[in-house]
């Protein structure tokens, strides 16, 4: 990509907020996920990454997390898999001992111009990869969460003023809200916090490798601020719903989308 997303603030101060905390971060080699899993480690937390494919851009996520002084674990498989997220969060405690922080950020998207253009197989694999995947990863991860723990779920701008180009992506973005309100009602007495974070455009491999060159090139033109964000400015969001900065915030939605006022 040019240029490369912004995946490490330079002026980002960390304070400690998550030490000794352990998390896993589904889409973490690249985008958002990766800079989540940097600023994490910034803060004190050990980090396992899921990813789908892309082995070289994990690697260099971990050379990036152990290059603050954490441990990183990397998984490759697909989070639409039952049994591979419960390998995934299994190896994850047994290898930090614990897990507090769950990031649900892995997700795909396929433009159409037309309903009738979303076959059947584009709509589930969709739904696997956005609601699916998450519901798998959550239920394998619940068992391990104890009070005080977070569970954040990626979802978008999209869930709430829609995309026409994006039905069945969208669509899946609200079904993540729905998830996250819900789910933070059932864990609750438990003193597990559930939250989301809704972004606007954002400039990740995500963009390039689904949009056309027209759309690449206005993309996130149309918010008040007029520009896409980098990957590193949504991260200090993460990182306040993850720690105890948040402690009496649960089933919420932040909106980190350039100013565009949307409903919830």
């Amino acid at each position: 990509m040019h240029p490369a997303p912004e995946s490490v603030s330079p002026i980002y101060k960390a304070a400690g907020k998550l030490m000794g905390k352990t998390a896993i971060i589904t889409g973490g080699d690249s985008g958002i996920g990766r800079a989540v899993a940097v600023t994490f480690a910034k803060e004190g937390a050990d980090v396992a990454i899921v990813f789908l494919n892309e082995q070289a851009d994990a690697e260099e996520t971990k050379r990036l997390v152990e290059q603050e002084g954490r441990r990183c674990l990397l998984f490759r498989g697909d989070i639409g898999d039952p049994a591979f997220c419960r390998e995934a969060v299994e190896q994850t405690v047994r290898a930090f001992g614990k897990l507090d922080i769950l990031v649900n950020n892995a997700a795909e998207q396929h433009p159409a111009d037309s309903i009738v253009n979303i076959t059947p197989e584009q709509l589930e694999r969709t739904f696997r990869t956005n609601v699916f995947g998450m519901f798998h990863l959550t239920r394998a991860a619940v068992p391990h969460l104890k009070a005080g723990a977070a569970i954040i779920n990626t979802t978008s701008v999209t869930a709430f003023r829609g995309n026409p180009t994006l039905v069945d992506y969208a669509s899946s973005k609200g079904a993540q809200v729905a998830f996250t309100r819900s789910l933070a009602l059932q864990l609750a007495e438990k003193g597990i916090r559930v939250n989301a974070v809704a972004p606007g455009p954002v400039w990740t491999p995500l963009i390039p490798s689904t949009f056309g060159a027209q759309e690449v090139a206005r993309f996130g033109s149309e918010t008040p601020l007029k520009r896409a964000a980098q990957p590193d400015e949504l991260a200090p969001a993460y990182v306040y719903l993850a720690s105890d900065d948040s402690s009496y915030v649960t089933g919420q939605v932040l909106h980190v989308n350039g100013g565009e006022i949307v409903g919830d």
